[in-house]
Order: C-alpha cells, then structure tokens, then sequence
C-alpha cells in the first residue's frame, strides 16, 4: 500500500510540472516571493500575425508585464475571462502592461475576428497555431495564461478559468517590483 501512495505521489508531481503549474506563492501566500525567482523560464521567441495582418513578436512585448492568454472562439471559460482582459488592458496599459491574445482556433480568422469586434478588444489578438502550441511547452488546455514579468519570464501559468482577483493580484505584484526596480 504503500509503494502505491508514492506511486501515485510521483504521478501527481510529474504531471504538475508537465501541466507547466507555475511558481507558487511563498508559505504566507505572498506572489512577490515566486515573482522575484530569477529562475523563471522566458517565453520562446515568436512572431505571429496580428487582427491587421501585421507582424507581432518579443519586440513588441520587451520591458512589459503580459498577461498572454491561449484560448479559442468556442472555449466557454475563455469567453468569460476576456471581458477582464479588456477591462485589465483599460486599468494597467500606462503602467507598461499589456495583454495579448493568441487563438489557436483551427478555423482561421473569421470566427476569431468576429469575437474580438463583438468584445471590443482593445490589446493584440494573434493567431496561433500547433507550432505555436509546441514551442510554449504544449498548450493542452484553454484558457492558459502566463503572466509573465518584464524581463520576458514566465512568473505565473494559469489552466482553466481562474478568478479575476487572482489576475490582478498577480499582475498588480509584478507592476509594483517594476516601480519599485525604477526608484
């Protein structure tokens, strides 16, 4: 019994880090503590088309916070984040934070047009696709959102819908080492 308990211990651990569960909170629950790790992976080089046709890549997002969201036309929990996002995008965008949107939608840009005019999204929608998908780790549920700092590394990974508060907490943390880094 109990060769099967830490079987089933290891299997939970692989699959946590397979899932890409990012930094956890400090023992008081305190972000800032998983917010200042050094040891972060970066996000992998991109460039990927935008609404307009233009191109989008690290560039784009160098020296930002980014909450980047995977997701898709018929994902139901991703309908009921991206509300937030606009709101996010609206709250923090003159504090050098920024959202962006990759849809790995298969069926191109005219479902993933038509949703962002309809949700008024005022922050870059990408199209992605299954290289895309490989080359941040393998994005096996929608919604995934990184949150990731200005150095370009991957603080904070999100699956599945997560509470707007959770968001803001994480973004407002890496928003205040930034106007801290800066005095």
């Amino acid at each position: 019994m109990q060769q099967f308990t830490l079987f089933l211990a290891i299997v939970a651990m692989a699959l946590a880090a397979a899932c890409g569960i990012g930094p956890m909170p400090d023992e008081d629950g305190n972000p800032a503590a998983a917010a200042a790790d050094s040891g972060n992976p970066s996000i992998p080089a991109f460039n990927l088309q935008d609404l307009d046709g233009k191109a989008f890549t690290n560039a784009d997002i160098e020296g930002k916070v980014v909450l980047l969201n995977f997701w898709a036309t018929w994902c139901g929990p991703c309908k009921i984040e991206m509300p937030w996002f606009v709101d996010f995008q609206r709250k923090y965008k003159d504090r050098g934070f920024t959202v962006m949107a990759v849809s790995l939608d298969e069926d191109g840009w005219d479902p993933v047009r038509e949703f962002a005019e309809a949700m008024e999204f005022n922050f870059p929608v990408l199209l992605g696709d299954e290289a895309v998908s490989d080359a941040f780790g393998g994005i096996m549920v929608l919604p995934t959102t990184l949150i990731v700092n200005q150095a370009g590394k991957i603080v904070f990974t999100h699956q599945g819908l997560v509470a707007k508060a959770k968001y803001e907490e994480e973004i407002e943390v890496l928003l205040d080492l930034n106007a801290t880094a800066s005095l």
